[in-house]
């Protein structure tokens, strides 16, 4: 019995890790999406081709099915592709064009919550307890100080917060998808039909856009290693993770984890942007690292 019980806490310290590791690539994933962003880039165009990268790669190690179980299950897929594909890429892409950097970071990790909500709402037995929603707000207060950081000044912008939060619903939903389909399919064959159904519904969106980027700005160091960071590491590695986790760890306990995108977005940002971190970034950090654990500890208690 023993025995056992170490083998399942050494594989779900494996699902913890693997979070960790996703929300870090998530986290720095900020700071490449404003690099091609300054460099004229579409944010369609960014998130288009980061996942062609992505699926061509995916496509090579998971080709033999092609088709789902059922008509329902591919209906499913189509949804896996607009929720974590077109929609929440596009709309947060677009967020960064019309509000700021940290208005987008703080309205996207809404998703935990609304996650936990939907949850709730939808599955009777899983509705959260109290401790994890303490844990959650705990980390939510966390992530407005790691946000403002050394301002508590807002800009707000109505349209650029609206997409953030059109994203942080769009992953949400995305998340409790995956959840049934997990049961049923691979991870990689669950990553291979978002990210071609994502590249699917994203054509209306490519062809709205009234001027493409010019071949010769891709050619460009700064664009081409931000894209191969996007689409190897950020897109197709971390979804697979992040299937992984969400398989392991649930939706809730695993969305958890994206609070703590902010803590390295600031650290990415201080390193390669040279951005200062206050006391108030500190005290942020740890709130959301207390929240996430408080979080982690109560729904194993209940």
């Amino acid at each position: 019995m023993s025995v056992n019980l170490r083998a399942n806490q050494s594989k779900e310290l494996w699902y913890h890790l693997g979070a960790l590791l996703t929300v870090t690539a998530w986290g720095v994933s900020f700071v490449s999406t404003k690099v091609l962003l300054e460099h004229g880039i579409n944010p369609t165009e960014v998130y288009v081709v980061r996942t062609l990268l992505a699926y061509l790669l995916v496509l090579c190690v998971c080709h033999k099915r092609i088709f789902s179980n059922s008509l329902r299950d591919e209906l499913l897929f189509v949804s896996c592709g607009l929720c974590a594909g077109s929609l929440y890429f596009i709309a947060e892409n677009t967020a960064l064009e019309y509000t700021l950097v940290s208005n987008v970071s703080l309205i996207v990790t809404l998703s935990p919550l609304i996650t936990t909500l939907l949850v709730g709402a939808i599955y009777k037995n899983e509705r959260p307890g109290k401790g994890v929603l303490m844990g959650s707000l705990i980390a939510f207060l966390g992530v407005g100080c790691v946000i403002f950081n050394s301002s508590f000044v807002l800009d707000v912008k109505p349209l650029g917060d609206l997409l953030s939060l059109s994203a942080a619903v769009c992953w949400s939903v995305y998340s409790l998808v995956l959840r049934k389909l997990s049961a049923f399919y691979t991870v990689m064959f669950i990553s291979r039909k978002t990210f071609f159904y994502g590249m699917v519904t994203a054509i209306p969106f490519l062809i709205a856009i009234p001027e493409h980027t010019p071949l010769d700005v891709y050619l460009q160091f700064d664009v081409w290693s931000n894209f191969l960071f996007l689409g190897v590491f950020c897109s197709m590695i971390a979804f697979i993770i992040w299937a992984f986790t969400i398989k392991g760890l649930g939706a809730i306990k695993a969305n958890n984890y994206l609070y703590i995108q902010p803590i390295i977005t600031l650290i990415a940002s201080a390193l390669l942007l040279g951005e200062k971190v206050s006391i108030v970034g500190y005290v942020g950090c740890s709130l959301i690292l207390l929240g996430v654990w408080i979080s982690d500890r109560m729904s194993r208690c209940r």
